[in-house]
């Protein structure tokens, strides 16, 4: 029965039982030891000569009887450790259920870690890719689990301390409650899985004394034997000899395999807290209040992610060391009571006067790193600012001043990380030291005072080599103590600083009464439900702000310090403090009283700032509800003012997790106006989109989100100022076919803000937004027989007649348009697009058909020498050579003491420690400017193609190992490998025998070594690049995050998203740490053989060895394979983090742009002084490989003159004006192909023609051509209004004038000639006013005003205005244009613009048709050729019944 129960076990079980395994193991290790007993008790010349027992002879010999039980329970166990897997049941399941090796693998293999052993073989033969890792997460580790477990218990802590402050705050208490420990809920949630890792950890360190305390008996062996031969005695059996060497084998080993099983459970939790505390993260980033998202940025939030909660990673193996490090430095003191008696007080006595030292620069340490981690945040947060907007500072030529203020925060940084390692170092070098001072306080007492009555003591060889095996052993933790300190200190740290964002406020849910579209219950007499008009959205005596701190309406005080036209102006600043005085703060929404019916369609209208997008935000639940009831009545799809747009295909972007149903989204495509745009991509719908829709125009990024919209079928849209993005003809496609009366959504519920008005007198209600109030509300002929100031902006900008009789056209016209959607002047074009070519010749990228941006690359095999080379020539190599001569004259000396006292102690000195920061600091400074340098001088093109978040992670993670964990183990390394250097040459000089033993030690060592070396790099590059999609997700939602909570679902649907990637990062990071582990447990088993053999060897040849020299040839060769098995240990972590300089390496060698400034160019003084540009036959396209988007573009534009330029999309409008600020180069020029980032770099060399190269054609402006002169010297003789108002964090000033290099007035001329003096004037500080990051304090109109400023005060000859006005109101769109015609009538200008009314009064039009100038005459003379390109746009715009009238 026993037998066929365990055959059905082999067969279907897919692991073995770890009773029976364990049963087997205990039973074989148990009768191998009675058969030695029973060997070495009896003759073993009568056992070998014993015949044979009779076939039928029961009775047997006990040692022949033990001999047979353990063969069979040696064939038994080997059976049941065999894999399982070779039977069909046990492969379909494995396939069904999906199991990993691990979870097949029985115990034994889990506990040495056999079941990698598969993977660790396929790293030696080939690179390991991430198909080779397994697709299963843990479900330990997935971060849905361990987000509940600890969101679990710090929900209810965070709930607590909420309680608590609000108490303090209605007592006006000032000293707040301390903020809930995240450290402490994170150790709670783990509290099992700690007792038992500290339970098995005090176990393993006990077990590590047994070699020592064996040692002794050993030693004791040789010195028995010894006198019993010299008194002519009997000498001891050579079998305790023997036995004693196996039990040093087996507590070393059982030692480090309990000590490798209590670190994978450490690594596990810390991988699980990682996990957890990640997706903490991110759930809170989409949760934040508004006031909370001022304070944290998206680039601190990624530190938090990246580096804080990378802190568990380093510090989870020394938590445990808290409670276990006075266990194991208890218990090696009372062993050396034992042996020493009284005298180790005075070894202890120093320990003690040291103690304290590490409680003074504890609080050091703290300090530091805080100061360190604040300066990454903010150092961080400018870097993830200037990448997103990096188009626009290569326009403004800013890279300098941008670089000055990261170069700033960098030496901060680094100034807090060199304190840090000065006091690091300190640390070590106190702490190291303090094992020789004990050994000497200790050895100095006893051979004084360590006899009876205090009478000197005999200084026996096995007192003095025991003694050194015990305080070597106590070096371990001695020496651990500081490095411990340093990483809690640092997880401290990192959790008070998570937890503090975790602390944040909140949006309120309950701000909004979210209710379910209502039912008609009320039916005629026939039975018909009577649809009486039922609300959708409910506003009551709403007040609302951004600032939680706002009073709820202006006091009578502060307005009586307002003069009636001061009142009137007041702006409205998304909650900012607005009263010139800056202590009153005034809500921006006041007195709001609206109700808007189901199925209506509401415009809302206002000049700029006047709240018309807070209102939305309002009704979103995304501003403070101050007073007032705000309610909605079904599901809300909300579209913002700009388009969010994430990285991935077209058809994703419209269905985002939504089912795809081919009728509706056919529908909707067209409605959108987007089928045009599809058909011209190169995969059409599965064409890859950039991040933030690099690749697509601004009307099309606009349209997909209006498809986005319309596709989630909700009950109310909230559209905020979608049409300002397209040009007429497209407008009233939209009109027609989704937005208006009788489009796809004329059932649903719409509010619509606009900055037209040609569309009004067909919508259901108009509500005009007044200084933060709705100033009239109603229809549109209710509100024009009112005459009140809705009247006056229709009477005095209607457009009403162009609306009329573009309208009343023919329906063929009409047809045209619907078809022609794309064809036309686009709205915002090319300015963010960088791949216009792929629109018009349907191109096929390089990553593939549809593709944009590949994946990241993944270097193969062993960490090259030259990232060496580089390394210690950012050190210097005169540095590098003095670290090396340090580290040799520090192991000189100690081999120098350890000949004096006759005995060795474990060699982990860091005499070179203090030379540590500086090296360090500086190879980190040289490695990081190197690659910030680079990145800003990367083209477009490579910023195209590559998303944001492979860049962070440089600029976070792997910077991070650069300046902190490389320079702590480099010098491990180069500590532990002078000490094996030392301790050879001690050993062969002392007994040249055991020589023998280091050639095959070492050659295991390397070999080992070199199998792991391959494996583990592999998977770091690959924990390396999983990183960078986790980034890019988080900052594309944290960008979205208003639409993510806005539409139904897609919340869960993003952080499920979230949760998958850091789940994939947990994967690998796990696999990675059991490749540490396999590499921990072989190097023991090799070192303990080593250890094995020696004692087995000098057992075997006592009576030809001194006793002397054995034990300390023993010490030492016992001491060389402790610090072998660390140094082979931190060879190989070194080279992991090598990883990290690879990679910055691999961003600092990318092909850059033309030079930025060129020395033999000799510009002309006060170039250019006229602003006449030439194109002669100039050709262009976006990157190699591509079409072309510009083709012999030939035409002069003459000083002062105005040019419109106009033409359809992909017609290579804003490629002009790319081409004119060189951010696109000629075709096939040098610098064209020299900054293609798929070739390698090419020479610069110093030739000129590198400047010119064989380009397609020239640009000139004034008789330069600027290809032979530098990007700034050409850049900063330009200006441009970009299509995206960009504003930087800093204050107003530093977004003016970033270098400094203006008067104050200058700066106030400017902005009262951009109408914004008053309004900069209002807020606090004025031109000090801190401006937040993207400029979310300001509204798009605002930031538009601000960058008319800055063009105003860069004097430049040459104007670009990319569609400078579409986000503003039209009677500021008259101003602005106002003063563009006064203020810059001696300037050259170049307007691309969707309207094509802005055009008419250009001196000239430059028509653009598929990168061809097809037309470049006067306005007036083109519209007399009805053949004309431009005569049949002006008659879609409707601008010729305008004219005719």
């Amino acid at each position: 029965m026993s037998y066929f129960t365990l055959l059905n076990e082999h067969r279907y079980e897919v692991r073995s039982s770890d009773t029976l395994f364990v049963y087997y193991l205990i039973t074989l290790l148990g009768s191998g030891l009675s058969l030695f007993i029973l060997f070495s008790e009896h003759d073993r010349l009568a056992i070998r000569q014993m015949d044979p027992p009779p076939i039928f002879e029961y009775k047997m010999d006990p040692f022949r009887y033990l001999l047979v039980f353990t063969g069979a329970i040696a064939l038994a166990f080997f059976f049941e450790a065999l894999p399982r897997g070779w039977t069909r049941v046990q492969r379909e399941s494995k396939e069904q259920e999906g199991l990993t090796a691990y979870d097949q693998a029985n115990w034994f293999s889990r506990l040495i870690f056999h079941f990698f052993q598969p993977l660790m073989s396929l790293g030696a033969k080939r690179t390991i890719t991430i198909e080779d890792l397994d697709e299963k997460t843990p479900e330990g580790m997935k971060a849905s689990v361990n987000y509940e477990r600890i969101s679990s218990i710090w929900d209810k802590k965070a709930a607590r301390y909420y309680r608590q402050v609000n108490k303090k705050k209605a007592k006006n208490s000032k000293r707040m409650p301390a903020q809930p420990s995240l450290l402490l809920t994170v150790l709670s949630v783990n509290t099992w899985r700690i007792t038992k890792t500290m339970i098995v950890r005090m176990l393993s360190f006990a077990l590590l004394f047994v070699a020592p305390f064996l040692f002794s008996y050993l030693l004791k062996f040789f010195t028995d034997y010894d006198d019993a031969i010299k008194r002519g005695k009997s000498p001891p059996a050579t079998a305790n000899g023997l036995l004693i060497a196996v039990g040093i084998f087996i507590g070393t080993m059982a030692s480090a395999i309990m000590l490798t099983s209590s670190s994978v459970d450490c690594s596990n939790m810390a991988i699980e807290a990682r996990s957890g505390l990640i997706a903490m993260i991110y759930r809170k980033s989409l949760r934040l209040s508004p006031a909370a998202r001022s304070k944290a940025t998206l680039g601190e939030i990624s530190n938090y992610m990246a580096v804080d909660t990378e802190s568990w990673m380093a510090a989870a193996n020394l938590l445990p060391l808290i409670l276990t490090l006075p266990v194991e430095i208890g218990l090696g003191l009372w062993l050396l009571y034992r042996l020493l008696g009284w005298s180790f007080l005075a070894g202890l006595a120093v320990f003690a006067v040291v103690s304290p030292i590490q409680t003074l620069f504890a609080s050091f340490l703290h300090s530091y790193q805080k100061n360190k981690l604040k300066a990454m945040d903010n150092r961080l947060r400018l870097m993830t600012e200037i990448l997103a907007n990096i188009k626009i500072v290569k326009l403004y030529s800013w890279e300098e001043a941008f670089r000055k203020r990261i170069d700033l925060l960098r030496e901060r940084e680094l100034g807090a990380q060199r304190a840090l390692s000065r006091v690091r170092a300190f640390l070590i070098m106190v702490f190291s030291s303090v094992n020789l001072l004990m050994i000497l306080a200790t050895f100095a007492v006893y051979s004084n005072f360590g006899g009876p009555d205090f009478t000197p003591a005999e200084m026996t060889p096995q007192i003095v080599f025991v003694g050194i095996a015990l305080f070597s052993m106590m070096s371990r933790p001695l020496g651990i103590i500081p490095l411990a300190i340093s990483h809690i200190i640092q997880l401290r740290t990192s959790n008070h600083r998570i937890a503090s964002f975790l602390l944040l406020e909140e949006v309120d849910p309950t701000v909004v009464e979210r209710h379910a579209r209502q039912s008609y219950h009320s039916k005629d007499t026939d039975g018909n439900e009577i649809r009486s008009p039922l609300p959708a959205i409910e506003i009551e005596n709403g007040t609302f702000a951004w600032d939680k701190e706002s009073i709820s309406a202006p006091t009578a005080a502060v307005a009586a310090t307002l003069s009636p036209a001061d009142a009137e102006r007041q702006p409205l600043l998304a909650g900012r403090p607005l009263s010139p005085s800056g202590s009153v703060s005034r809500p921006t929404l006041t007195n709001i009283q609206l109700s808007i019916l189901e199925g209506k369609l509401t415009a809302i209208v206002g000049r700029i700032g006047q709240g018309k997008s807070s209102l939305l935000s309002a009704i979103l639940g995304e501003m403070y509800k101050l007073e007032g009831t705000v309610r909605t009545y079904g599901n809300i799809a909300y579209v913002p003012q700009q388009a969010w747009i994430v990285n991935a295909t077209v058809r994703e972007n419209i269905l985002l997790g939504k089912p795809f149903d081919q009728e509706k989204y056919d529908r909707i495509i067209y409605a959108s106006g987007l089928r045009p745009d599809i058909d011209m991509l190169p995969a059409e719908d599965l064409t890859e989109i950039g991040e933030r829709g690099i690749n697509l125009s601004g009307g099309q990024k606009q349209r997909v989100s209006l498809a986005r919209a319309a596709y989630q079928d909700a009950d109310i849209y909230l559209l905020d100022d979608p049409l300002s993005a397209v040009d007429a003809h497209v407008d009233q496609h939209l009109w027609q076919n989704l937005i208006g009366p009788s489009g796809l959504l004329k059932d649903k519920t719409r509010i619509l803000i606009t900055h037209g008005i040609h569309h009004l007198n067909e919508v259901d209600q108009i509500v005009v937004m007044k200084d933060g109030t709705i100033s009239e509300a109603g229809e549109y002929q209710q509100l024009m027989k009112a005459q009140d100031a809705f009247y006056q902006l229709i009477y005095d900008f209607s457009v009403k007649r162009q609306h009329n009789h573009s309208h009343s056209k023919d329906e063929n016209t009409i047809a045209q348009v619907g078809s022609a959607i794309n064809q036309a002047d686009d709205s915002k074009t090319e300015a963010t697009k960088t791949n216009t070519n792929t629109l018009a010749g349907k191109a096929t990228a390089k990553t593939g058909l549809g593709g944009l941006v590949g994946k990241e690359k993944v270097e193969e095999g062993r960490v090259g020498w030259r990232v060496y080379l580089d390394y210690a020539r950012a050190v210097s190599f005169h540095r590098a050579f003095i670290c090396l001569c340090l580290y040799g004259v520090a192991q000189a000396c100690q081999i120098s003491t350890n000949f004096w006292l006759r005995y060795w102690i474990t060699a982990d000195e860091r005499e070179g420690e203090e030379d540590r920061p500086l090296c360090g600091i500086r190879s980190a400074r040289i490695l990081y400017n190197r690659l910030f340098t680079r990145v800003l001088r990367y083209p477009m093109s490579t910023f195209d193609t590559t998303p944001m978040g492979r860049i962070v992670n440089r600029f976070s993670s792997d910077v991070a190992a650069i300046d902190s964990v490389l320079p702590e183990q480099l010098p491990g390394f180069l500590g532990y490998a002078s000490s094996v250097v030392g301790i050879i040459c001690v050993i062969g000089y002392l007994t040249p025998l055991f020589l023998y033993a280091v050639p095959p030690l070492l050659l295991a060592f390397l070999i080992v070594q070199n199998y792991y070396i391959k494996t583990s790099g592999a998977i770091k590059r690959i924990i390396s690049v999983a990183k960078s999609p986790l980034y890019q997700h988080f900052s594309e939602s944290l960008a979205g995050v208003s639409t993510i909570r806005s539409l139904d679902g897609l919340q869960c649907q993003f952080i499920a998203e979230n949760e998958n990637r850091t789940d994939a990062i947990a994967r690998t990071t796990d696999t990675f740490m059991m490749t540490n582990r396999w590499l921990t447990i072989r190097i023991q088993a090799i070192s303990a053989s080593v250890i094995l053999s020696a004692a087995v060897l000098a057992v075997l040849n006592v009576d030809q060895l001194d006793s002397s020299l054995v034990g300390l040839a023993m010490t030492y060769a016992l001491s060389l394979t402790n610090v072998a098995v660390v140094l082979v240990r931190t060879a190989s972590d070194v080279q992991n983090q090598f990883v990290s300089v690879e990679r910055i390496q691999e961003y600092s060698e990318k092909p850059v742009e033309a030079p930025m400034e060129v020395a033999h160019s000799h510009l002309p003084e006060n170039w250019p002084e006229h602003g006449r540009i030439t194109f002669n036959k100039y050709s262009a396209r976006y990157r190699e490989g591509l079409d072309l988007c510009l083709k012999d573009a030939t035409f002069t534009v003459e000083p002062q003159e105005k040019v419109g330029i106009v033409g359809r999309t992909g017609a290579g409008k804003s490629s002009l004006t790319l081409a004119l600020f060189r951010i696109i180069e000629a075709a096939d020029s040098f610098w064209a192909l020299a900054s293609d980032p798929s070739r390698p770099e090419l020479p610069v060399g110093d030739c000129w023609e590198n400047f010119g190269g064989v380009a397609v054609g020239s640009i000139e402006i004034d008789g330069v051509d600027i290809s032979m002169i530098g990007l700034r010297q050409l850049r900063q003789h330009l200006s441009i209004i970009p299509q995206d108002p960009t504003l930087f964090a800093g204050t107003v000033r530093e977004n003016l004038d970033p270098f400094f290099e203006l008067e104050e007035s200058s700066l106030w001329e400017a902005l009262e000639r951009a109408h914004l003096k008053d309004f900069i004037a209002s807020l606090p500080g004025g031109l000090s006013y801190e401006v937040s990051a993207n400029g979310d304090n300001f509204s798009m109109g605002q930031r538009s005003l601000i960058c008319l400023a800055r063009a105003l005060l860069r004097k430049t000859k040459v104007l670009v205005l990319d569609e400078a006005t579409a986000s503003v109101d039209i009677e500021t769109d008259e101003l602005i244009q106002k003063t563009i015609r006064t203020e810059f009538k001696d300037r050259t200008i170049l307007t691309i613009a969707h309207r094509i009314k802005t055009v008419m009064d250009s001196d000239k039009v430059l028509v653009l048709e598929n990168g061809r100038v097809q037309e470049f005459e006067e306005p007036r003379t083109l519209l007399t050729n009805p053949e004309s390109l431009f005569y049949r746009l002006a008659e879609q715009a409707g601008e010729l019944d305008l004219r005719r009238l």
